[in-house]
């Protein structure tokens, strides 16, 4: 036994990720739920981008785009994504692979409405992932869905979120000599029990 395998203890892989998620939160810098996030286009064509992970269910992970963005459009047409979550503090990482359903509900309310105030007017603005003439362009629109919004804006109908719940995952664990830990998690389906491999590094 390495002096890591106790940190892979569980039978829960999402409860494992709260828990490497909060050790991470005490030391990274900045945006320890800071995911990179993969998709395919149509073409499939890979595609990869940062984003972050808002929340940790029984049985999936959350995040939140605007539905007209080129990785929505993706996730959409695929219905499948991966992501990793490295820590360089930690020296550890979380992968994930599964399917994408919206999450396009309460949940979206409640937390497009914690976001502060410019942020949920630039959801409003923002036309993401479209050509963008200037700076002053954005600014503008930005003006413009204040003006139109008021001081308490709603969701916007194009703005929400994702969920993607997980056939796949891996933990991993820096280790010396890059003799690293790694422990894969699988399952058939979502209403499958896991089934948990080591693997070599």
């Amino acid at each position: 036994m390495t002096n890591n395998d106790n940190i892979f203890s569980g039978d829960d892989p999402f409860e494992l990720t709260r828990t490497w998620l909060a050790a991470a939160t005490d030391v990274e810098v900045n945006d320890p739920n800071a995911i990179s996030l993969s998709t395919v286009d149509a073409d499939g064509m890979p595609n990869a981008r940062v984003v972050l992970l808002k929340g940790i269910e029984d049985n999936a992970f959350v995040f939140y785009t605007n539905y007209t963005s080129a990785k929505a459009v993706e996730l959409e047409q695929s219905g499948k994504a991966a992501f990793v979550m490295h820590w360089k503090s930690l020296r550890r990482q979380v992968r994930a692979r599964g399917l994408i359903s919206r999450e396009d509900g309460v949940k979206a309310d409640e937390y497009y409405a914690s976001r502060s105030l410019m942020s949920r007017y630039g959801a409003w603005a923002s036309r993401q992932s479209q050509p963008l003439e200037n700076r002053d362009a954005l600014e503008l629109a930005v003006k413009q869905a204040q003006s139109e919004q008021g001081g308490d804006p709603a969701r916007p109908p194009f703005w929400g979120g994702f969920r993607l719940v997980p056939l796949e995952m891996e933990f991993w664990a820096d280790g010396a000599s890059r003799l690293h830990d790694r422990f894969q998690w699988r399952r058939s389906a979502v209403d499958k029990p896991w089934e948990i491999k080591r693997l070599n590094p």
